[in-house]
Order: C-alpha cells, then sequence, then structure tokens
C-alpha cells in the first residue's frame, strides 16, 4: 500500500466541502475538475493553490496583478475558514507560482504578507512558471496552516 493510500484510509484525513451556503469557486471546481480545494490530515490544512479568480460567478479574474494578488491572498483566507481553520493566522507555508515574477508581482506579495500575516512570518517559495490553470491566471497560492483546535 502506499503512503497515500494510508493516508486516506486513516481517520485523520478530512476532505472538505465547498460551502453549501455559498456557491463558490471550490465548488464548481469540485465539479468541473474533481478536485478538492482543502484537506485537512491531522493538525495540518493544505489548500490547493489559489488564484485571483472572485468566489461568486460569474467566475471572473482580473488582468490587474495586484488585484489578481490581492484576490488570491482573500480566496486562501475563504478556503481555509471553509475547511474550518482560522485563515492566515495560522499559515506557516506559501508556494506562489508566478507568470512573471517581477518587481510588481513581488511586492504585492509581500504587501499582501503584511496585511494578513500581522502576527507572524510564514515560510516562502515563489516560482516563474509558464502558465497556470486557465490563461487569464497570472498567480496561484499554495499553503499550509496549522489548525490544531479544529482537527476533532
Amino acid at each position: 500500500m502506499s503512503g497515500a493510500e494510508d493516508i486516506f484510509r486513516s481517520s485523520t484525513v478530512k476532505l472538505s466541502s465547498p460551502s453549501s451556503s455559498n456557491h463558490c469557486f471550490g465548488e464548481a471546481a469540485l465539479k468541473s475538475h474533481a478536485y478538492n480545494q482543502a484537506v485537512r490530515v491531522g493538525d495540518t490544512i493544505h489548500l490547493s493553490g489559489q488564484g485571483g479568480w472572485k468566489q461568486t460567478e460569474p467566475f471572473e479574474i482580473s488582468t490587474d496583478i495586484n488585484a489578481q494578488i490581492d484576490q488570491a491572498f482573500a480566496n486562501v483566507d475563504f478556503q481555509l475558514r471553509n475547511a474550518g481553520g482560522q485563515g492566515w493566522s495560522q499559515v506557516y507555508k506559501v508556494r506562489s507560482y508566478h507568470i512573471s515574477l517581477d518587481d510588481q508581482a513581488q511586492d504585492a506579495m509581500v504587501r499582501n504578507f503584511r496585511k494578513w500575516m500581522v502576527n507572524h512570518k510564514a515560510l516562502w517559495t515563489c516560482v516563474q512558471v509558464g502558465r497556470l490553470g486557465s490563461d487569464e491566471m497570472r498567480v496561484e497560492i499554495e499553503v499550509e496552516a496549522y489548525d490544531p483546535e479544529g482537527a476533532c
């Protein structure tokens, strides 16, 4: 049995279902692409990459990199809370993927780190890539968050 099979057979894994009271991108992605936005393994919430799309239909993405990064950070917070966490205050690891990893993108990331993680600093890896999940996407942010209180 592989490690992944062991994890999914254990009782400590919880797949996050999209909020039933609010049609959101996570619900659409689950139906159209067959993947979850969040998985809890014990005390840790792992998020799928979050882009700069609006959470409500139509799922629009701004062409402005600052707006995309701002929205991606808001989407991370939304998905963490939807998974039972407390948002950015629990994030300890960030991976960001960028079509263009220029100063404007990095400045927007740092500005959002300072806004969303006032009392702590997370680990960060940023990578420039050739393409993301859709042609409009310029950034995708993936995080891990420690949430011991929600892991019951």
